[in-house]
């Protein structure tokens, strides 16, 4: 069964929605998310949608410059971007849906910090 959800920055300049069948998320240990506390769910491109502020958005890349982190230029937070491993997908920050939804997800580790050696473990998952 598929749920729908909405959520976004903490100033409320960006928000997006997504759908989804399966409650699971990743947490990564490496320098990036392990700094900013992001929480992953990826999903397709059909499964999600900027509903406001896509002009809000700034985009950091680094390494590869095939992840694209977006985040809020007035408030910081980091609500989704494009990732190094699904570069066609959005991974969007299950800690920035609204109602405290994150919860709702199974968490499971993902050694990011490990990424070229890991990497292929969530691919086939999230594919």
């Amino acid at each position: 069964m598929t749920t729908r959800y909405e959520g976004g920055c903490h100033c409320g300049a960006v928000r997006f929605r997504i759908d989804v069948d399966d409650h699971r998320a990743l947490t990564c240990n490496c320098s990036m998310c392990s700094k900013k506390g992001f929480l992953h769910v990826i999903v397709p491109p059909e499964r999600f949608a900027i509903l406001r502020g896509e002009d809000a958005l700034a985009v950091y890349t680094f390494n590869t410059r095939t992840a694209k982190h977006m985040f809020c230029k007035t408030c910081g937070i980091h609500p989704f971007y494009r990732p190094r491993s699904h570069p066609n997908d959005w991974d969007v920050n299950a800690l920035c849906l609204d109602d405290g939804a994150a919860a709702r997800f199974r968490v499971e580790p993902f050694d990011g910090a490990n990424w070229e050696a890991s990497v292929d473990a969530i691919r086939d998952k999230h594919s």
